[in-house]
């Protein structure tokens, strides 16, 4: 062969190679994306804002009906399910043995796979709300590793646990003086697991490395009881860790801890829902002592856009294509346009909301504690309720989505006695 014959061959196989190695890379990037698509790593979703458009759910269903499993949860707690790979994962409390697991379930079938008690026998603190329980916080899980917060014994504690349920490491955060509980979830952000922790001695928001526990860095917080997870949300331009309450709203570098702005007197003292964000405006919503929802330039000013005296204070609110999408505890649904404030339309859904608004495949959902599921179109002219779906009663947990599929942690009467039951609604 020549020199020039061997210098073609040479660059056809290199050309070809490249071919190859660009589809091999697009064919990761897809199923890298796809998933993500098929998860539910933790409170609120991958990215802790309700939102899932990739995913198709069944917009209805009953008991009898696109119910593809059922399945017993022992013990009670607000947990949402947490959905990674083949595996289901809940945090649960017993209130009789003053117990505090965490369970795996089978995805597939919805069979039980393992129950890990990591709290038992503590005093259990009287201030407890009746409409908290020893298990608010949701299971985040990285695909390597669990993370799950529980407070006991006027503390919280962090723990890591394997997919088989062998703890890793356990960390008490820091002290914590009840007021009416805890229920702050644990945020994963790169190699971090986020922490906040507010109360009426002091509380701290904190990041703890997730393969050793080491903390690595800690922020003081005012003394004030408050009740948010925190969120890492990318506006204006950087990664920010926002949370509301105790009569501010910060944002925090999740990385670093370094305070990055507040806004003084911007929301009041206690919240309960995660911030959301839309158009660089930073949105949180109070219901203690005053009623009001605001909205807060997060591009470092901690400028106040607008606010209104609107009480939405357990559900988180939702945003979508420029507006807030917001349901309150007594069942009053609001459109408002994000930029600013205005109320687009308020219609009284009935009944009373603990649950937070998911948006997926184009519709949101919001379920009431007596277990029904309003799916509305989003229409910032109207509200446009497409479904109303009944299933189980005093729903407090969040639901989730993943693989065209929602997961719904609810209640019901057997024999006269309260029983939580998982279930498993799609196309069967």
């Amino acid at each position: 062969m020549s020199e020039n014959g061997f210098i073609m061959v040479h660059m056809n196989f290199m050309i070809r190679w490249s071919e190859m190695s660009l589809g091999m890379l697009l064919l990761l990037v897809s199923v890298g994306n796809s998933m993500a698509a098929e998860n539910w790593p933790g409170w609120r979703g991958a990215n802790h804002d309700g939102k899932v458009p990739e995913e198709n759910p069944p917009l209805k269903w009953d008991a009898s009906s696109h119910v593809v499993w059922k399945t017993e949860v022992p013990g009670r707690g607000h947990s949402s399910p947490t959905v990674y790979g083949d595996r289901i994962y809940l945090a649960t409390g017993d209130d009789g043995k003053l117990s505090q697991s965490v369970l795996a379930y089978d995805r597939k079938s919805g069979k039980q796979l393992w129950q890990k008690t990591l709290f038992s026998g503590f005093s259990k603190d009287k201030r407890l709300h009746k409409r908290n329980t020893l298990a608010t916080s949701s299971v985040a899980c990285d695909g390597e590793r669990l993370l799950v917060l529980f407070m006991n014994d006027a503390a919280v504690h962090l723990t890591a646990l394997s997919l088989e349920g062998e703890v890793l490491w356990q960390k008490e955060v820091g002290d914590f003086k009840s007021h009416w509980g805890y229920s702050a979830s644990p945020i994963l952000y790169k190699d971090l697991v986020l922490v906040a922790a507010d109360h009426a001695n002091g509380g701290y928001v904190t990041a703890l490395d997730r393969k050793t526990g080491k903390v690595v860095w800690k922020q003081d917080r005012p003394k004030s009881p408050n009740y948010p997870s925190p969120v890492v949300c990318k506006v204006a331009g950087k990664d920010q860790l926002i949370i509301a309450g105790c009569k501010m709203m910060a944002a925090y570098d999740p990385a670093s801890g370094k305070l990055l702005w507040s806004a003084p007197d911007a929301t009041t003292e206690e919240c309960v829902g995660s911030v959301v964000v839309e158009g660089g405006l930073a949105f949180a919503s109070g219901g203690y002592p005053k009623k009001e929802t605001v909205a807060v330039k997060a591009d470092g000013s901690g400028e106040v856009v607008w606010r209104n005296e609107v009480q939405v204070y357990v559900p988180s609110m939702l945003t979508y294509e420029g507006y807030l999408y917001a349901i309150t505890d007594k069942g009053e649904a609001y459109c408002f346009e994000a930029a600013t404030g205005k109320e687009m339309w308020k219609e009284r859904l009935g009944g009373v909301f603990n649950s937070s608004p998911v948006l997926a495949g184009g519709h949101i959902f919001m379920i009431s504690q007596e277990g029904l599921t309003f799916v509305i179109k989003p229409d910032p002219k109207k509200l446009d309720v497409v479904a109303k779906n009944k299933l189980g009663g005093d729903v407090f947990a969040t639901p989730s989505f993943a693989g065209d599929q929602i997961y719904l942690r609810v209640s019901e009467k057997v024999g006269g006695k309260r029983q939580e039951f998982l279930y498993c609604v799609g196309e069967k």
